[in-house]
């Protein structure tokens, strides 16, 4: 009992430390709702595409008036009219998706008395993807223009019919790899430099000399930390609901207990760089190798069913990847613990490796 109560005590003390630290509370608390924030504005925007247009009008006709407002009305073409030259510039510098030309001869009537013309459209050939977009919804407005002027009977037809889908936006998706993201930074980033500074200070020698053990010191700091990115992750959460409106699929008591379960995984890497660094020095490139594989291949920026074959089953095995997909399939498809059987195995392995490492490799000073 008298050491659960010294882990207890001590991690009183580490709490109240934290909050009294101005800095770690602003990089734990204000910087990750910053993030969430930016991303959340990038992906939590209309889905529908948009296109930004330089347009060049050398036409004076009725029609090619009315073309340009009526397009315009949509928020699919943001035009803006310049000169041919100025809009080269700023398409090859991606100010510009295309450059619309009107001709001098867009819009005269034909002998049926039809508006009649063709646009001349320029694209920067180094973005095809984003050309063939733009080209098939411009095709696609003129086809309908065409259909107001002339019937034409087609013997191919397509039918398009609704689909019953989960109805998520791309910020959806997007919050669960903030969330890996938050706890990385919170488990790896803050544990190791805090650690370090204490190793610097010689306060971790005073609290051997209490005595104090290196599970107890361990058990206490992940306690810490599991309190910590709690009110971390609670502040991120809130701010998705009340600002970019998330739609919660899953229920909280599965949400919050596999955020614990990925957080205390997730320090035990903090723990073990911050264990055996001596100072900053040791600790900053050691935690750059662990995290940076971690942020790119984890899901976290974009999703991994996006890289090749091979490299999906490798990033299964990252430790940061289950934490991820569990939070997205939690949060989007309300999935629970029962259902994570795979991704609970992997966290559980890494856990165990890591803290066994962390309990090896651990100095005082």
């Amino acid at each position: 009992m008298k050491d659960l109560k010294a882990v207890w005590i001590m991690t009183k003390l580490f709490t109240l430390r934290f909050f009294r630290d101005k800095i770690a509370l602003f990089f734990t608390l204000v910087f990750p709702l910053i993030f969430l924030v930016i991303f959340g504005f990038i992906f939590g925007g209309n889905d529908s595409p948009s296109f930004k247009v330089a347009l060049i009008n050398k036409s004076d006709t009725e029609f090619s008036k009315t073309f340009i407002e009526e397009t315009k009305k949509g928020e699919v073409f943001k035009f803006t009219e310049t000169d041919f030259d100025s809009a080269k510039e700023k398409l090859g510098r991606g100010e510009f998706d295309a450059i619309l030309e009107l001709p001098e001869s867009f819009g005269i009537l034909n002998e049926n008395q039809h508006p009649s013309g063709k646009l001349i459209t320029y694209y920067d050939p180094g973005d095809e993807q984003l050309s063939a977009s733009f080209n098939a919804v411009l095709q696609g407005v003129l086809d309908r223009i065409n259909a107001e002027f002339v019937r034409v009977e087609k013997p191919l037809t397509q039918e398009s019919k609704p689909i019953q889908t989960a109805n998520l936006t791309r910020f959806d998706y997007t919050l669960a790899g903030l969330l890996g993201f938050s706890i990385l930074g919170l488990g790896i980033f803050s544990m190791s430099e805090g650690f370090t500074v204490d190793k610097k200070t010689g306060a971790l020698r005073r609290m051997r000399v209490a005595p104090i053990r290196a599970w107890q010191l361990i058990m206490a700091t992940a306690l810490n930390r599991i309190f910590v990115g709690m009110i971390s992750v609670a502040f991120l959460f809130i701010a998705a609901l009340l600002i970019f409106d998330f739609n919660m699929r899953g229920d909280y008591f599965n949400f919050t207990l596999f955020t614990i379960i990925g957080t205390v995984c997730i320090f035990g890497f903090g723990m073990a760089i911050a264990g055996w660094a001596k100072d900053a020095n040791q600790a900053a490139p050691l935690t750059q190798i662990l995290t940076l594989p971690m942020m790119f291949l984890s899901g976290i920026f974009f999703p991994t069913f996006l890289m090749p074959g091979w490299l999906q089953n490798i990033t299964q095995f990252v430790p940061l990847t289950p934490i991820v997909d569990g939070l997205r399939m939690i949060l989007t498809e309300g999935k629970t613990l029962l259902d994570l059987g795979p991704q609970l195995a992997v966290i559980g392995v890494w856990t165990l490796v890591i803290y066994f490492i962390a309990f090896r490799v651990f100095r005082w000073e």
